[in-house]
């Protein structure tokens, strides 16, 4: 499903070349959960932003099921993120001006889904929010927010979900449901999941973690035959 080959990413600084990724070959399967994990600065969200195509890498490739994205231009990396992928972030990245209900609609509509709003209602009572589908994201709390964004990520029916820090602006109780959510959800959806996390309890939950440190595949402590299952 998804695929690395010497994939690397530097950019130019005051100081020279800065290099964030160097050489990194991984595959993921259809279907598995995949944690991506590693110090602040290790490189991590760079990963997932290439995965997902949303940035370009120095060198290397990525593929997305039958894509590689590496050798489109961003109108058609943008048309292969329409079609295989969602997105949960840290900072639920919802629309001021768009209630609950047309938030988790929207990436649906604009495919062209004329089920977008059963598809919406359905996901909102799964999350616990069928009573504040009407509430804007002002009016809801961090907690909420973060499920409005789930829903709307496994709306569109992708076959990838990447979520970046999904726990990270939440307690530790509203963390912990929002991973229940997830899983839950990505078990019955059977996406392939690839998420970045400071949080143990979620990479926990993950069949596999990948470990990185200084822009580079680690082998992790105590998994002496990881890094086998990880490079190709």
């Amino acid at each position: 499903m998804i695929k690395t080959q010497d994939l690397g990413k530097s950019v130019s600084t005051s100081e020279g070349q800065l290099t964030i990724l160097k050489g990194i070959d991984l595959e993921i399967k259809k279907s598995e959960s995949v944690a991506i994990v590693g110090a602040s600065g290790s490189g991590k969200t760079t990963l997932l932003s290439l995965l997902a195509g949303l940035d370009t890498p120095s060198h290397g490739t990525v593929t997305l099921g039958d894509y590689e994205i590496t050798s489109l231009d961003e109108e058609q990396r943008a048309k292969v993120r329409s079609e295989l992928v969602g997105f949960v972030f840290q900072s639920f990245q919802l629309l001021a001006s768009l209630s609950a209900l047309e938030n988790v609609m929207l990436p649906s509509e604009l495919k062209g889904d004329s089920n977008a709003q059963a598809k919406a209602y359905e996901l909102l009572e799964r999350v616990g929010l069928g009573h504040r589908m009407k509430h804007y994201p002002r009016q809801l709390s961090g907690g909420e927010q973060q499920r409005v964004a789930i829903a709307r990520a496994f709306a569109s029916s992708v076959d990838i979900l990447f979520a970046d820090e999904p726990t990270g602006n939440l307690d530790t109780t509203t963390g912990q449901h929002i991973i229940d959510l997830i899983f839950e959800l990505n078990e019955e959806f059977g996406t392939t999941l690839v998420l970045v996390t400071h949080d143990d309890r979620l990479a926990d939950r993950c069949e596999r973690s990948i470990h990185i440190a200084s822009g580079e595949l680690i082998e992790p402590p105590g998994q002496p035959e990881a890094i086998s299952s990880i490079v190709g």
